[in-house]
């Protein structure tokens, strides 16, 4: 469904290769520029999907979070998370605790829940020696260069998550539902369409299924959306699967995709996304001090490797329902 947007701000910078970067010299204090330009910048995001706001001078978690409150009504809490991050008050968290000499694989945040955000927030304190850009990729550009038949086949069957969480790897039970009560755990897996199993211990395995395609929820352009390859097991690193294979067992990863149908998604398939995706990715080396704004269902997210400091704040806004961008795949909750 076509909608109107105000008018982006001049000087927005287009480059190939290059999310597009606006240059600002605010006049007052960050949170007070953002709260003035929070319509222009979501024309830009309306536009092209993301913008990089670079001159704000952004120095603490405080000036942070004052200026996401003044970019969007409410942010979000996460749910169902996959790594742990550091909580800061009022929705404001840590970039994903991630190894830093690892890519972190392109991905739509919390693509597998019923409820995401539809607007990312990044601000970058502390950028790094080298690398650790925040990576940006179209997601319908994405869609197109993928081949008819594979997105045929999860456009019809969908794609499975499957998770084991333990107390070793990956978000614990609290991290993710935000309690260890098992009756509130399997109450908020019936309530969001998630098959579960407890094993030995705290031991808990879901399933989920989810569309892979979907439909923007204001333009309507059909997305590649989704966390196939970055929650699959060749994404990681051939001696971090080997360690977790031989510790945990094939079936037990942490995190492991599959077609809709139970299928194992081979490693070819997983390298092919992870090319499509590198083929149209753009990215910018983070300045101390940038903004940045994405829009969550057009643009998928990754990260560069990196080294020296990087501290990178994240807020999510703008909840979206997967019933308003028709999914593919319905799904049922308790």
């Amino acid at each position: 469904m076509p909608s109107s947007f105000p008018a982006p701000p001049p000087g927005v910078e287009l480059c190939p290769g290059k999310p597009p970067i606006l240059r600002v010299e605010p006049a007052g204090d960050a949170p007070s520029w953002a709260a003035e330009h929070s319509e222009a910048l979501r024309a830009v995001v309306a536009q092209h999907g993301a913008v990089l706001v670079r001159g704000l001078g952004l120095r603490h978690t405080t000036e942070v979070r004052a200026v996401f409150q003044r970019l969007t009504t409410r942010l979000m809490v996460e749910k169902e998370a996959f790594a742990s991050r550091r909580i800061y008050s009022g929705g404001v968290y840590s970039a994903s605790k991630w190894p830093a000499n690892q890519q972190m694989c392109m991905h739509h945040e919390l693509s597998y829940r019923l409820e995401f955000p539809g607007l990312m927030l990044f601000a970058c304190l502390d950028a790094p020696t080298r690398g650790g850009a925040t990576v940006l990729a179209d997601s319908q550009a994405v869609l197109d260069a993928l081949p008819a038949e594979l997105t045929e086949r999860f456009e019809r069957e969908g794609w499975l998550l499957t998770r084991n969480y333990n107390d070793e790897i990956g978000a614990s039970l609290a991290e993710s539902f935000g309690t260890e009560d098992r009756r509130a755990i399997e109450s908020y897996c019936r309530a969001n369409a998630i098959e579960f199993e407890w094993g030995p211990g705290r031991g808990l395995r879901t399933t989920q299924r989810r569309s892979a395609v979907v439909r923007h929820p204001v333009t309507g352009r059909r997305c590649w959306f989704n966390q196939i390859a970055f929650l699959n097991e060749w994404t990681m690193a051939p001696e971090v699967r080997e360690y977790l294979v031989d510790v945990y067992g094939a079936d037990a990863l942490p995190f492991n995709t599959s077609f809709g149908n139970g299928d194992p998604i081979g490693e070819d398939v997983v390298q092919l996304i992870n090319r499509v995706y590198e083929d149209n990715t753009a990215r910018e080396p983070w300045q101390a001090g940038d903004l940045m704004l994405v829009d969550n269902v057009r643009t998928a997210h990754g990260r560069d490797s990196f080294e020296g400091p990087r501290e990178v704040l994240v807020a999510m806004a703008d909840t979206v329902l997967l019933s308003d961008c028709s999914p593919s795949v319905q799904v049922i909750a308790g």
